[in-house]
């Protein structure tokens, strides 16, 4: 692949766009699951850049999946608590 770090700048960019949305669409509508999903695209963004800008080896870079294990899990809490709110 000729430009990895320009195609992981586009994802993490990505990410942080899709965040920037769903916190505009939490704001107005101040529901949850938008505050779940805001948070969520925030830490995949983070630890996108992270893991381009830290130019990490693939062994040292167990730490980061941590921020995406996170990010997924308040995903799901956020889905579970819309689901059974009510």
């Amino acid at each position: 692949m000729p430009y990895p770090d320009f195609f992981s700048g586009l994802i993490a960019a990505g990410f942080a766009v899709a965040s920037l949305f769903f916190f505009r669409f939490w704001s107005r509508a101040k529901d949850g699951l938008f505050l779940g999903f805001a948070l969520c695209f925030g830490l995949l963004a983070i630890s996108q850049s992270l893991t381009t800008l830290l130019g990490l080896p693939q062994e040292e870079r167990s730490w980061i999946y941590l921020i995406r294990l996170t990010a997924f899990l308040i995903l799901i809490v956020a889905i579970l608590r819309k689901n059974m709110g009510r």
